[in-house]
């Protein structure tokens, strides 16, 4: 009987070593993975060098690159206990730091003016981003096995990055300056830090099978989606901003009908 293997790379299947020419297929997830680390890397470095737009622009494609390595994995039926382990890590740089440092650094920029009580307001803001991110994941990674597929625990790490550069894309490019703009942005971070760790219900959007029949409606809204985006890239704060708040709006909506139910069976 075959011995597995101990070392910490490796991410072949039990049934023994591939072919030389499958063997690149193992690692293709990984290196997709290396691209969400890569450009929440470069969002972090644009940050520094003043330029947002770049930045926000880096942490989309590192949702990109995120959102290809998982499908790829089962695809190609390569997934592994290490590629889960890295896909964590490198979300927690592109999704977690990058945003908090994109947002900081965009802060630091306009708030000197104002004194140094408003730059902690936004360093704090920004370390409890980083923080609810980090506990966003191990959440995530330790209730995988039970969670329901249908809807995620809390808002997903992605969407919420997405909001904070999508917010920083947003204003940069429209110049928006003054205090109510910091206090509005440090707000959101703060907001979109709390939504992660909470315990509304996301949908997930898993119980559609891309290789079966697609509803009507998502056929339609999806080519939509791409258009708008396409036409305004500032609309991507617009849409993530409304899916972090469709959390809340679902919690309500159970609730309201939790009630409805006791006053009938009442």
């Amino acid at each position: 009987m075959q011995e597995r293997s101990t070392n910490e790379f490796d991410t072949q299947p039990e049934g023994g070593a591939p072919s030389p020419r499958g063997r690149g297929v193992y690692w293709l997830p990984n290196l997709l993975t290396t691209g969400t680390m890569f450009a929440g890397f470069y969002a972090i470095v644009a940050a520094i060098d003043g330029n947002f737009a770049r930045a926000g622009i880096a942490v989309f494609v590192a949702m990109v690159f995120d959102g290809l390595d998982g499908r790829v994995a089962r695809w190609t039926n390569t997934q592994s206990d290490f590629g889960k382990e890295y896909d964590s890590l490198s979300d927690m740089v592109a999704f977690g730091l990058a945003p908090a440092i994109v947002v900081y650094q965009w802060g630091v920029e306009r708030i000197a003016e104002y004194g140094q009580l408003w730059g902690r307001f936004g360093w704090l803001a920004a370390f409890f981003y980083a923080v609810a991110a980090g506990l966003r994941l191990a959440r995530f990674n330790a209730r995988a096995a039970v969670a329901d597929k249908r809807y995620f625990e809390g808002l997903p790490s992605p969407s919420a990055a997405a909001t904070v550069a999508g917010f920083v894309w947003l204003v940069s490019k429209f110049d928006v300056a003054g205090l109510p703009g910091l206090v509005l942005a440090f707000a959101i971070t703060a907001l979109i830090g709390a939504l992660m760790v909470s315990k509304f219900s996301y949908w997930s959007g898993k119980e559609l099978n891309v290789r079966g029949r697609i509803p009507w409606m998502y056929a339609a809204v999806i080519p939509l989606i791409y258009v708008v985006v396409s036409l305004s890239p500032e609309s991507l704060f617009v849409l993530f901003g409304a899916y972090a708040l469709s959390g809340p709006l679902i919690w309500f909506m159970r609730k309201l009908r939790r009630k409805q139910r006791a006053a009938e069976s009442g």
